[in-house]
């Protein structure tokens, strides 16, 4: 049997202005060990912002979110809007504030948030395709856009996203860092991983439960 592809989009490179690096890695190897193959995609724009990782501090100067996502995957990355959606079983978004920054508008517009608009494509396509899903971290805001009302989720236990999610007319469920919970209907997997777990062993639990859900559902 063929090995089944799987999309994961990412939104750049560190926690704070793009993809959460850990979560990637994470979900990449675990990828590989229940034997599926992968391609990374990721929007070709500049990113909101710059952050200095060391101090928290907004810095000069521009990145590129298809550039920057690069540095993680050692090149190996493609840009969305080139991701043919019938080739892949599934698709993966990890977290970091690259995904309220660089693919949504949610960390300034909150209830009002807009998607990137390939983000937004690629993203609709998988779920008119009844494709599973997994959306990690602060990556479940995309989900009541993408999905509408009454999908089962979870962000972990933040009570401010909780309440948009709610706000939503979706579903919240409080989960912990090595716990999914899963829309069946819907084939969406999420996990709390860093909104909850200061650990890299602690992420890994969750994401390692999605990452097999997800292929179970494909």
């Amino acid at each position: 049997m063929d090995k089944k592809m799987v999309a994961v989009v990412l939104s750049g490179c560190g926690v704070y202005d793009g993809a959460e690096i850990n979560e990637v890695v994470l979900t990449l190897l675990a990828l590989e060990n229940n034997g599926c193959e992968y391609q990374c995609f990721a929007p070709d724009i500049e990113q909101y912002h710059v952050i200095d990782h060391a101090s928290g501090s907004i810095t000069t100067g521009k990145r590129n979110v298809l550039n920057e996502s690069a540095r993680i995957v050692r090149g190996n990355i493609k840009p969305l809007k080139e991701c043919s959606v019938d080739l892949y079983s599934a698709v993966i978004i990890p977290g970091g504030f690259g995904v309220a920054k660089n693919l949504s508008t949610f960390a300034f517009d909150g209830d009002s948030l807009e998607l990137n608009s390939d983000v937004n494509a690629v993203l609709q396509k998988f779920a008119q395709l009844h494709k599973p899903a997994g959306y990690m971290c602060i990556a479940p805001v995309l989900i009541p856009v993408i999905y509408g009302r009454n999908v089962r989720m979870t962000i972990g236990n933040d009570k401010d996203t909780i309440d948009y999610i709610e706000r939503s007319g979706c579903i919240h469920q409080l989960a912990g860092f090595d716990e999914i919970v899963v829309d069946e209907e819907k084939k969406v997997v999420t996990t709390p991983a860093y909104m909850l777990a200061t650990k890299i062993s602690e992420a890994k639990a969750g994401i390692d439960k999605l990452v097999r859900e997800v292929i179970r559902l494909s």
